[in-house]
């Protein structure tokens, strides 16, 4: 290989990592990706897993003041129950 074809291929190199730069920062732009920004609390959240079998598993879902139950498994997602969610007591630690 001379020094033309190693130019070309660091070129094709630099080239190829500019654009997932870019890809990168566009999808960050357009709200893709990093869901929640700096200083912004998240309103949905896993409180608490519990595997029934290897198949399937209930999750218990905080999002903003209520709580869903939640069966997930292969044979499709059902909604069980919904509440308010818990408060904690001064001095509980957070789950």
């Amino acid at each position: 290989m001379d020094w033309v074809e190693w130019v070309r291929a660091l070129f094709a190199l630099l080239a190829t990592l500019a654009l997932i730069g870019l890809a990168f920062l566009a999808a960050r732009r357009f709200g893709m990706i990093g869901g929640v920004r700096q200083g912004q609390e998240r309103r949905l959240r896993v409180v608490e897993t519990l595997m029934l079998d290897p198949r399937r598993k209930l999750l218990l879902v905080r999002c903003d003041d209520r709580e869903h139950l939640l069966l997930v498994g292969p044979g499709g997602d059902r909604k069980l129950d919904t509440a308010p969610a818990k408060q904690l007591v001064a001095g509980e630690a957070a789950p």
